[in-house]
């Protein structure tokens, strides 16, 4: 805002009423926080679960007046339409529960790999591929790889291997961020799922295997959160490739 505001794009009242609520706007049911994107680099993303249609709908509204992209998670068709009456051109993701708007025209850097280990886990993985290409990421996708037949994810070895961050998914048992690790260099982000029968306890067992893993350079997010792993994978793919940059 401050080079287009210096080269004549934007006048200094529009700047102003573009700043006017930050670092926060009110709606009485929701505080907007507009400087999210200043401080992180990336808008404040709307947990859709437990609000009601039109509080999604309103609050995405706020957001795309002063964002180009917008990030609903855990959203239901309900609520996807009353966002599409609000702000046109959003996308869903069925699988994934996602509303997306990306209004942004940059190229995207490659460097992002989604593993999962069944085909029940494609709907974490979905919202943290959804997270990760919302954030200008190239997202390679290897869906239904699990350890109950291991040659599946030595086939992807070498495209893993090329990843800068490598989101693994599993549910059962949770083994596989493990196997990834040990074949590749780039940090392994492990996703839990909720996927399982009993003994799993709805994902607490494969929590704790991943927080055991053996092999070196895994971190772990909470039980079915792809969004922080996609936000997290992202995240280190920008840098690593800044890196590159200064080099």
């Amino acid at each position: 805002m401050l080079d287009s505001i210096r080269n004549g794009g934007v006048s200094v009242d529009d700047a102003l009423a573009r700043l006017k609520d930050l670092p926060y706007e009110s709606l009485g049911f929701a505080e907007i926080d507009h400087h999210r994107a200043l401080r992180r680099g990336f808008p404040e993303v709307v947990y859709g679960a437990g609000k009601t249609p039109e509080q999604v709908a309103a609050i995405s509204e706020k957001l795309v007046a002063r964002n180009e992209s917008l990030l609903v998670t855990r959203v239901d068709v309900d609520g996807y339409q009353a966002i599409k009456e609000r702000v046109p051109g959003v996308v869903y993701n069925a699988a994934a529960r996602t509303v997306i708007l990306d209004r942004k025209n940059k190229p995207k850097l490659p460097g992002v790999a989604i593993c999962s280990g069944g085909t029940s886990d494609q709907p974490v993985a979905e919202e943290a591929a959804v997270t990760a290409e919302l954030m200008g990421c190239t997202v390679e996708r290897f869906y239904d790889v699990g350890v109950a037949g291991i040659h599946r994810i030595l086939d992807k070895r070498e495209a893993l291997q090329a990843a800068k961050a490598i989101v693994v998914i599993a549910g059962m048992e949770g083994a596989l961020p493990s196997v990834v690790a040990g074949l590749v260099s780039a940090p392994v982000i492990a996703v839990p799922t909720s996927v399982g029968y009993g003994a799993s306890f709805q994902g607490l067992a494969p929590l704790l295997a991943m927080l055991n893993a053996c092999a070196p350079g895994v971190s772990v997010v909470n039980i079915d959160n792809g969004f922080g792993a996609g936000y997290l994978a992202a995240v280190i793919n920008h840098q690593s490739w800044e890196g590159r940059s200064e080099e």
